[in-house]
């Protein structure tokens, strides 16, 4: 055989070992890909990870793959650090409280504008120009999510006298109506969430994405609430990567100081949501490209998930 014949025949071989391996990789996903079909997927969007540009598209496609495979996601976002360089802009002064922006009337114009405008549009052009058909809205569009003013207990520790600390517009949800996204999904668009919500007198609320997510989720029946976070998931006292946990353990990991600081109110928000009916929450790392993919269609998944007790 000649030299060039030979080089040939070595290029043939190795280039159906190439396509064999993404082979094995699609049909390792259909066993997966079979059990989510039709469910419905809420995937909570945040952290550095909207402030990557090339995460934000890897994301946009994979919102639209998840779709095209018979899925029906639901993304809810936050843009903690988009509002702040806002604000900060505008030389408008906020605070926090136990992880919660202090809202005035000022502060939650800003809040709605970046929420509602800058970064769902954003995002939804992202998934659009990704091959989907991203539809964005709040939680005020069709009273989506009806919020109530939330209040925030703290003791005084020179009188240990217990006050409700005022916030301002910050809220928590009420109701859920989950019409809008239904008559949503039953078409082939994405919906795409702001976590804004409207009072029962038609004041604008901010609420926490995480919380508005578990909410929707509960809402809507979601087999996976996928939260995306900047760390890798839930850890055990030595820093390692927990896969998988129940309720119960993750309680006592709260109660035992293992879980602490600002997990602790994002594994409530996985409770509440897993009692509202959510089949499983998963915690991931959202700066690891394609983790929501990893985790919806591998065995291994990519961060720790969290089950009711059997």
């Amino acid at each position: 055989m000649s030299d060039s014949k030979s080089k040939d025949a070595k290029k043939q071989t190795r280039m159906p070992r190439e396509w064999l391996a993404t082979g094995r990789i699609l049909t390792e996903a259909l066993p997966f890909i079979l059990r989510y079909d039709g469910k419905t997927v809420l995937i909570k969007y945040g952290g550095h990870a909207m402030g990557d540009r090339q995460l934000a598209q890897d994301f946009a496609r994979d919102i639209v793959l998840i779709k095209q495979v018979g899925l029906n996601p639901i993304v809810v976002h936050g843009g903690g650090p988009q509002i702040a360089d806002l604000l900060d802009r505008l030389k408008i002064t906020s605070s926090f409280v136990d992880g919660l922006r202090v809202t005035d009337a000022a502060t939650v114009e800003v809040v709605e504008m970046v929420l509602s405008g800058t970064i769902n549009k954003g995002l939804v052009s992202d998934i659009n120009h990704a091959g989907g058909r991203a539809v964005g809205l709040s939680g005020k569009d069709g009273n989506l999510i009806v919020a109530r003013k939330l209040e925030r207990p703290r003791k005084d520790p020179s009188s240990n006298i217990e006050k409700v600390l005022d916030l301002g517009f910050v809220g928590e949800p009420h109701k859920v109506s989950p019409h809008v996204l239904e008559t949503i999904l039953s078409s082939d668009l994405i919906p795409v969430v702001a976590p804004i919500g409207i009072g029962e007198a038609g004041e604008t609320y901010n609420i926490n994405a995480d919380t508005a997510a578990g909410a929707v989720a509960g809402a809507m029946g979601a087999s996976r609430l996928i939260m995306l976070t900047d760390v890798t998931g839930v850890l055990d006292k030595d820093g390692e990567l927990i896969p998988k946990l129940t309720v119960s353990e993750a309680r006592k990991l709260i109660e035992d100081g293992t879980i602490s600081g600002g997990m602790i109110p994002k594994i409530e928000t996985c409770m509440a949501a897993i009692d509202a009916g959510v089949e499983g929450v998963a915690i991931l790392d959202g700066r690891v490209p394609h983790a929501v993919l990893l985790e919806l269609f591998t065995d291994r998944g990519a961060g720790t998930l969290i089950l009711r007790d059997s």
